[in-house]
C-alpha cells in the first residue's frame, strides 16, 4: 500500500512539472516580448508624432528635419556614412578594451594591496571629479591629431567605472568563502580564478557597459576637435553647413553603432556566465 501511495504521489508530482512546464516556458516568452515590444512602441509611437509635428507644423528641414527624410538619406547615402561610422566603431573599440584591461589590472591591484588602495583609490576619485572635455585639447596637444589622441582620451574617460565596480565585485566575496578557501590550502591564484573573479563577473560587466559608452563619447570628443573622418567630424561638417539632415543620419548611425557594440558587451556576459556556471555545474 505505502508502495502504491509513493508511486501515485511521485506520478502526480512529474505530472505537475509536465503542465507547470509550458506556463512557465509561455510566462518567459511574455516576457521577453514585453521586454522587447515597450521600448520598441515607444520608439514608434515618438518617431510618428515627430513625423506629424513636422508635417502639420511645416517645419523646415533646416531646423528639424523628418524621420522619413532621414532614413531617406541613410538609404541613399549609406556608403558616405558606412565610411565615417568605420573609424569611429574601431576606435571605440580599441579604446574600451584598453579601458577595461586597464581597469581590471588597476582593480586586482587595489585589492590585494593595502598600499596601492590608499595611494591610487583618492587620486582615481579625484581625477574622475576633473572636467572631462576640458583636457581633450590637451590630448591632442600630447599625442597630435591621429586616432592614438582620440583612443587614448576614449580610455581616460572609460576606465574609471571598470575600475570602481571591479574592486566592488572582489570586496563583495563572502569571507566565510575565503577562508574556507585558504584552509584547504588554496593558492591565491586559485582562490581570484575559482571564486573572486566569478563573483565580481557582474560587477566587472556593469562597469564595462557603462564603459562603452563612454569610450564612444570620448571618440566623438576627439573627432569634434580635430579629425578628417568619422561620425563626429560629419556632424561637425555638416552642422557648419547648417545640413541638419546630414547631423540627424550621423546621429542616428551613431547610435546604431553603439548599440551594437553594447550588444557584444551584454553577449559577452551571457558567455562567460554560461560558461562558469557549467564549470560550477
Amino acid at each position: 500500500m505505502a508502495e502504491s501511495v509513493f508511486s501515485s504521489t511521485g506520478t502526480g508530482t512529474e505530472t505537475g512539472a509536465i503542465i507547470a512546464a509550458p506556463a512557465t516556458s509561455a510566462g518567459s516568452g511574455l516576457t521577453r516580448l514585453r521586454s522587447a515590444g515597450l521600448p520598441l512602441g515607444l520608439a514608434g509611437i515618438v518617431l510618428a508624432a515627430w513625423q506629424i509635428a513636422v508635417t502639420l507644423a511645416h517645419i523646415p528641414p533646416v531646423i528639424l528635419p523628418s524621420p522619413a527624410s532621414i532614413t531617406k538619406y541613410i538609404f541613399d547615402h549609406y556608403d558616405i556614412l558606412l565610411m565615417h561610422a568605420v573609424p569611429t566603431t574601431v576606435e571605440s573599440a580599441a579604446g574600451f578594451v584598453i579601458a577595461t584591461l586597464l581597469g581590471i589590472v588597476l582593480a586586482i591591484i587595489i585589492t590585494y594591496s593595502r598600499l596601492a588602495h590608499e595611494a591610487l583609490y583618492p587620486n582615481l576619485i579625484f581625477f574622475q571629479l576633473i572636467p572631462k572635455i576640458a583636457l581633450a585639447p590637451l590630448f591632442i596637444i600630447w599625442l597630435g591629431i591621429g586616432s592614438q589622441s582620440r583612443i587614448a582620451f576614449a580610455v581616460f574617460i572609460a576606465f574609471f567605472p571598470v575600475v570602481i565596480s571591479t574592486a566592488a565585485g572582489f570586496a563583495s566575496v563572502d569571507k566565510s568563502m575565503l577562508r574556507l578557501c585558504r584552509a584547504l590550502t588554496a593558492s591565491e591564484w586559485q582562490i581570484f580564478t575559482s571564486v573572486r573573479f566569478p563573483a565580481a563577473l557582474p560587477y566587472i560587466f556593469s562597469g564595462m557597459k557603462i564603459a562603452i559608452t563612454l569610450s564612444i563619447i570620448g571618440v566623438i570628443i576627439g573627432e569634434f576637435i580635430t579629425a578628417q573622418a568619422g561620425l563626429g567630424y560629419l556632424i561637425i561638417f555638416a552642422t557648419a553647413r547648417a545640413d541638419t539632415e546630414i547631423s540627424m543620419a550621423a546621429i542616428v548611425v551613431l547610435c546604431v553603432c553603439g548599440l551594437l557594440l553594447y550588444g557584444l558587451v551584454a553577449l559577452s556576459e551571457s558567455i562567460a556566465n554560461r560558461f562558469y556556471s557549467a564549470e560550477n555545474t
